[in-house]
């Protein structure tokens, strides 16, 4: 494909995100892995993987880039009636396997594939490096929907969500960005907006501004510490 660079398994640097192409908005780069290592050095840049069964390892760097600043989290009145009659349990990365599968089995059943098998494999890695984490509702002990996403010094980049119960999803976002505003992360990455996400109150920043809350944030000396927040988030 033209003036998109392809990547191989012994380079792992992306080429610089202004390359991205603007039809289709925001491809940067084919081919590479899906190690560890490089998925940590995309995220740090602004780079996502993002591909379907049968085609190739695509990387992104959309412009604009959806976000969500976890101050402005907007609530809808049948939320916050949720959110007030605590009617989930909250955990956060007691069952984060599940919740990538919970993801992609939703993603399926209206047929996008994007979470494919390695494409869990590898984010299952990341949460084991403690890369990577899960906000999990549950209800009588059955997990009923939840997110998942990586965290780089204070941001947060959210991946999926999903939810076999009304609004669990909507929830476990709600506990990500009180969550967030209580560890000092200034920004959620959203990737691309939708009308789900923009209902929440995320908006569209920039690819130049969003490249300096990376620079800002991600390499900071005092990043999230995930191992000090309890395993069951406290009641809304």
């Amino acid at each position: 494909m033209q003036d998109v660079a392809w990547l191989d398994s012994n380079n792992l640097q992306f080429p610089p995100i202004d390359q991205a192409l603007v039809d289709p908005n925001g491809l940067l780069a084919i081919g590479g892995d899906l190690s560890t290592q490089r998925l940590l050095i995309a995220y740090r840049h602004g780079i996502f993987p993002w591909y379907e069964d049968g085609q190739p390892l695509l990387w992104w760097s959309p412009n604009p880039r959806a976000v969500l600043f976890p101050d402005e989290l907007r609530v809808s009145r049948s939320l916050a009636k949720r959110l007030r009659r605590n009617e989930f349990q909250v955990r956060l990365d007691t069952c984060f396997t599940d919740v990538i599968n919970g993801c992609a089995r939703s993603r399926d059943s209206v047929t996008e594939t994007w979470i494919t098998t390695d494409m869990q494999h590898a984010y299952i890695n990341l949460h084991h490096q403690g890369a990577a984490h899960s906000i999990e509702c549950f209800q009588d002990d059955i997990l009923v929907g939840g997110l998942y996403g990586v965290s780089l010094g204070k941001i947060f980049f959210g991946e999926s969500m999903f939810h076999s119960v009304t609004d669990a999803s909507k929830v476990a976002f709600a506990y990500l960005c009180r969550l967030m505003r209580e560890q000092n992360c200034p920004l959620i990455d959203c990737q691309l907006e939708n009308h789900h996400l923009s209902s929440l109150g995320c908006e569209s920043m920039s690819r130049t501004d969003f490249r300096t809350f990376l620079d800002q944030y991600c390499d900071v000396p005092d990043p999230i510490d995930w191992h000090d927040i309890p395993s069951l988030l406290p009641d809304w």
